[in-house]
């Protein structure tokens, strides 16, 4: 009796990194009260930010990727979360959560909120078993070092970070030496290749997005998801009809309306993203063959709005230049926001 042939997945073509407080979920926890609201709450009790799980339904429509998630939640509370991903149509690949039990036990008092110790070695560790040509799109937040650890991710992988650079920043986060092992371990069986695409910013605290200019164009500063839905098209990873969807859903469901995506689409113009076209195609589909979404209002008047902001809007600032990330200068964003080190101004 012969077996039969095994059929393996298809390798990731694209993979996405996701963090889940204030990145996937609403989450408060500012004062002990809220941190233990939080924790007993149970899965239909937590809230999704608006248009989060439709993106990433979306982005797993090619069968070709994988989903990546890293929360500095705890390891207690994976049951509960992973309840919360499945109700919200949500499948991964990869979830990790924090072990802080075993940095109380073991006195590790400072990895309970240092973020740089715990993230970089994890993604390092998982970008070993990637493609070298799998392309990467990162989410966090401004709530702690996402900003910070996701672009030192990238170069690092590209080649573009050094030895000295690296101990400075590991040393500045206070990252324990058994850690930092981990990640120069991880790093040294990585090919050099560039495949972080971009680096999404939830401004869960609406930090001024000219806070992350110095990290380049690769990282942009949403408000919104519609916003990364937009970005996401004119990169290639989301077809029109998609950011559609992802818009309706945001109108129907979160509050949003008219003005508020118009804005959304207009701030992200004023900051120089090259959306022109995904603009055209947005239209496009709406006057293609697609009845679902023409039947579904409010879109037409979005997109008529889209097109009087764009009129309106002149000439387009240029986007913003590519530059190399001084990470030395930016070692203070590295710290916990409760950090007395941590700085809350852009860099001059």
């Amino acid at each position: 009796m012969s077996l039969p042939d095994r059929i393996d997945p298809r390798p990731p073509r694209r993979i996405y990194r996701w963090d889940l407080d204030k990145t996937y979920l609403q989450t408060d926890f500012e004062s002990l009260r809220d941190l233990f609201r939080t924790a007993f709450q149970k899965a239909h009790e937590k809230v999704a930010i608006p248009g989060a799980s439709a993106l990433i339904r979306e982005l797993a429509e090619q069968g070709d990727s994988r989903l990546c998630i890293v929360s500095g939640s705890p390891k207690q509370m994976r049951a509960v979360l992973e309840e919360k991903l499945k109700l919200d149509g949500i499948q991964w690949d990869e979830f990790v959560l924090k072990d802080n039990v075993s940095n109380l036990l073991r006195g590790r008092f400072r990895a309970l909120r240092g973020q740089v110790g715990y993230k970089l070695p994890v993604i390092l560790e998982s970008r070993i078993h990637a493609p070298v040509e799998a392309e990467e799109v990162l989410f966090g937040d401004d709530a702690e070092a996402d900003a910070f650890i996701y672009s030192l991710y990238a170069d690092l992988i590209a080649g573009r970070v050094d030895e000295r650079v690296l101990a400075q920043v590991l040393e500045a986060g206070g990252v324990y030496p058994d850690d930092a092992a981990r990640v120069h371990e991880a790093w040294k069986k990585i090919p050099i290749a560039d495949p972080v695409r971009r680096i999404f910013i939830h401004l869960d605290r609406l930090t001024p997005p000219a806070h992350f200019t110095a990290y380049g164009p690769r990282v942009v500063p949403i408000f919104n998801y519609f916003q990364a839905a937009l970005v996401l098209l004119a990169d290639g990873h989301l077809t029109a009809p998609q950011v559609l969807k992802i818009a309706v859903e945001m109108v129907q469901t979160a509050g949003h309306n008219i003005i508020t995506l118009s804005n959304s689409f207009q701030d992200l113009l004023r900051r120089g993203l090259p959306l022109q076209q995904a603009a055209i195609a947005l239209s496009q589909a709406m006057e293609g063959p697609n009845a679902l979404l023409k039947a579904m209002r409010p879109v037409p008047d979005i997109l008529a709005a889209f097109s009087k902001r764009l009129a309106a809007l002149g000439t387009q600032p240029p986007p913003p230049r590519v530059q190399a990330v001084d990470y030395v200068s930016l070692i203070s964003h590295a710290l916990p926001r409760t950090h007395k080190g941590r700085s809350t101004k852009p860099p001059p």
